[in-house]
């Protein structure tokens, strides 16, 4: 893309009133799963994350003040209901930061499948929080379009930043909550670890329970949730010193037992949820394969059926073949690091 600038350059000119974002999505290596505060989307735990080069989510928002209500039109079409809630009570919390009541047109488009695991909302609330602050004004540093992007979607506050990024969750006794839960980036020496992601959709389909339901439900019945957040901590721990010493399978290791243990809090919620479809198992199978085969290949799982791969940029091609084979028809993807979120010059 040509016409790029920081997304949090400080501005000193009135508002532009018409600013348009791209944002990509990023897949937890240590887990987002559970809300202690749901107004402000504060987790429970701190989590760790590889934003993606694929699957980018580009927004336009335009400031129109002769309309009384906001317009959202996804992928050519108007939204309703909850998801067109969601982005109206997002501006509105950028309206209020910036002192301003005017409606806007928002236009969004996104490349990779919507609500099916893949982190759609993350680089779409990045994408939104990063054109709407523009266009109303609001001048914000990196940290703080990463506080903005949460309260739309929590991890959309890692997908503001580019590479390994880690998203604090705050101390629950902080004097302002709020500015305690935001995402930075993790140094990480690329060129030694290699890293790509091979993304095996097995179903791009929307989910049949939202996350949102998923985590609730979880948080509130599951007797593994708690005990599964202290894992949390000590994988945290085990996944930083692994980025640091540039050692991809302790990364994978750490990010496969995590990955599982996040799925067995939802089977034990009441009712279970179960997104792991028998597609799924089948792709876990081969990457343990591959494995057995001497590939280090480890898999991770957000809230639905479809699997990401963790495996060294020179073993992608096997490691996607393999995939194809076990399950003849998967769409597959090879994603590296991608970058943080940015505004465009021109509208797209």
């Amino acid at each position: 893309m040509t016409g790029e600038r920081p997304a949090t350059t400080a501005r000193t000119r009135p508002a532009p009133a018409d600013a348009t974002a791209v944002a990509h999505p990023n897949i937890a290596l240590i887990k987002y799963w559970g809300k202690r505060d749901k107004q402000l989307v504060l987790p429970w735990t701190d989590s760790l994350s590889m934003t993606l080069d694929i699957f980018p989510t580009t927004t336009r928002v335009r400031l129109e003040p002769g309309i009384r209500h906001d317009t959202v039109v996804h992928d050519g079409i108007p939204l309703d209901g909850l998801p067109r809630h969601r982005v109206t009570a997002f501006l509105d919390l950028v309206r209020q930061r910036a002192e301003l009541t005017t409606r806007a047109v928002v236009e969004t488009r996104n490349t990779g499948p919507t609500g099916a695991g893949l982190a759609s909302s993350a680089s779409g609330f990045a994408a939104l929080a990063t054109a709407a602050g523009a266009a109303y004004g609001l001048t914000l540093d990196p940290t703080a379009l990463s506080r903005l992007a949460r309260r739309g979607s929590g991890s959309a506050a890692r997908s503001v930043f580019g590479g390994f990024v880690l998203w604090h969750a705050g101390h629950p006794d902080h004097d302002d909550p709020d500015l305690g839960s935001y995402a930075e980036p993790v140094p990480v020496r690329l060129d030694d670890l290699e890293p790509a992601l091979v993304v095996a959709v097995v179903d791009a389909g929307p989910k049949a329970l939202p996350s949102r339901d998923a985590m609730r439900r979880t948080v509130d019945t599951s007797p593994l949730y708690r005990p599964w957040t202290v894992s949390c901590r000590a994988d945290l721990r085990g996944m930083q010193e692994a980025l640091h010493r540039a050692d991809l399978d302790a990364v994978g290791e750490i990010a496969e037992r995590n990955a599982l243990g996040m799925h067995a809090t939802m089977l034990t919620a009441r009712p279970a949820v179960r997104y792991l479809s028998p597609a799924t198992l089948t792709v876990l199978d081969a990457v343990l394969e591959l494995r057995r085969a001497g590939v280090s290949a480890w898999a991770t799982m957000d809230a639905g059926p479809n699997i990401k791969v963790l495996c060294r940029r020179a073993d992608a091609g096997r490691v996607a073949e393999a995939l194809r084979a076990a399950v003849p028809g998967v769409a597959v993807h090879v994603a590296g690091p991608g970058p943080g979120a940015r505004l465009l010059e021109t509208a797209v």
